[in-house]
């Protein structure tokens, strides 16, 4: 049996901890979907679901078994229609487990053949967020430790310009 999991998120934009996250879950599961999901938390979306899935695509072309695709709907019910057995979440901190914790339970409760897997943060992606990285570029700073360089370029351009306008 093929383990799938899935690993989701903004992704407004990808940052290096996320492309951590998705490299070592593609070492542990056979496939690996990362899904972009729309955060009702979050109205602020720099790029479209589309962009940030190309931008993904292309930070992770050398993982032949990452996949990425977009859902607006429920996650406990795109990872049964999957066949996903996982759900892959990274965590930074204490503040980050106490969210995923409820919402890995909010997810079993909903579909129980969905396990969360947590992989924690290394130490040099501990503070590191989309958010932080939108503020850092919007104000002229260099981002480019923080997102992978293949997409530095696209990301600076967009977050200039909205700073611009």
């Amino acid at each position: 049996m093929e383990r799938i999991a899935v690993c989701p998120g903004s992704f407004d934009p990808v940052t290096l901890g996320h492309l951590d996250i998705i490299t070592r879950a593609s070492k542990l599961f056979d496939r690996v979907i990362v899904l972009i999901s729309k955060n009702i938390m979050k109205n602020n979306a720099c790029f479209t679901s589309q962009e940030r899935k190309d931008m993904i695509l292309c930070v992770t072309r050398n993982l032949p078994n990452v996949t990425v695709d977009v859902s607006d709907g429920l996650l406990a019910d795109y990872v049964k229609e999957a066949g996903a057995t996982a759900i892959v979440k990274g965590l930074r901190a204490v503040s980050d487990f106490e969210y995923e914790f409820q919402m890995a339970l909010a997810n079993r409760k909903l579909y129980e053949g969905a396990e969360t897997v947590f992989l924690t943060t290394t130490a040099e992606n501990m503070y590191l967020s989309s958010s932080v990285v939108k503020q850092i570029a919007v104000f002229g700073g260099d981002i480019s430790h923080f997102v992978p360089s293949e997409i530095l370029d696209v990301i600076v351009k967009r977050l200039v310009k909205e700073r611009l306008s």
